[in-house]
């Protein structure tokens, strides 16, 4: 089954309906909370445990969100978690590769989920019950995969990049600097992008979007 709606799922101001507008911050809040907690897992998995961790596994989504973040949901379809802390000396082993496996858990998750998702409106469809809600989650879950492996922080694909750069104090404040910097960055350029109607980056994501999507909703 194919959505009826352009992908990735950006919400219509100007003729705005209240029950798709509930419905995709229903799909928003699972995609945070799976970014975020598939972070937290595989972290924790490979060696970055603590006991009575208050910001890991308790899947409060409210605790996971990024103003920024959240905000550009409603701008571009796709947005991110709270960056999860994650300590690389935690890692006995391969702490760089280990940190990168880490933060791409985050998108894996939310495919993941997309997929748990389309199981559950393919049964709804099968017992002729109309699904826009499971739909839904399947689009902004795909949307926010695809996007967060943009090389660009506070998105989970950054995490390569920091790892391939050599160590080094001025390294770690230009790191500090874009971390600070950049969600602000990522918002302000797909607002104009909105505004102006040019794809932009988009239309080399857009397509790996649409083609992930029907790929798990008619698989």
């Amino acid at each position: 089954m194919a959505p009826d709606f352009y992908l990735p799922y950006l919400v219509n101001y100007s003729q705005p309906v209240v029950e798709d507008i509930v419905i995709f911050c229903v799909s928003m809040l699972t995609a945070i909370i799976a970014s975020a907690e598939g972070q937290a897992f595989v972290a924790a998995l490979l060696g970055d445990t603590r006991i009575g961790a208050k910001d890991r596994f308790h899947f409060n989504v409210f605790m996971h969100m990024s103003l920024l973040g959240t905000l550009n949901f409603f701008i571009a379809g796709f947005g991110w978690a709270k960056e999860m802390d994650i300590e690389t000396k935690r890692f006995k082993n391969h702490p760089r590769l280990f940190l990168v496996l880490s933060r791409i858990a985050g998108p894996l998750a939310n495919l993941m989920l997309a997929n748990i998702a389309a199981s559950l409106s393919w049964i709804l469809d099968t017992y002729g019950f109309e699904d826009k809600v499971f739909t839904t989650i399947v689009v902004v879950n795909v949307t926010m995969a695809v996007y967060g492996l943009i090389f660009i922080p506070p998105l989970p694909g950054s995490a390569l990049i920091f790892a391939l750069l050599p160590q080094g104090q001025s390294l770690e404040k230009i790191g500090k600097a874009a971390r600070t910097l950049s969600p602000y960055l990522i918002v302000g350029t797909f607002f104009l992008v909105r505004l102006s109607g040019w794809d932009g980056i988009s239309s080399f994501f857009n397509p790996i979007v649409t083609t992930i999507t029907s790929f798990i909703l008619n698989a």
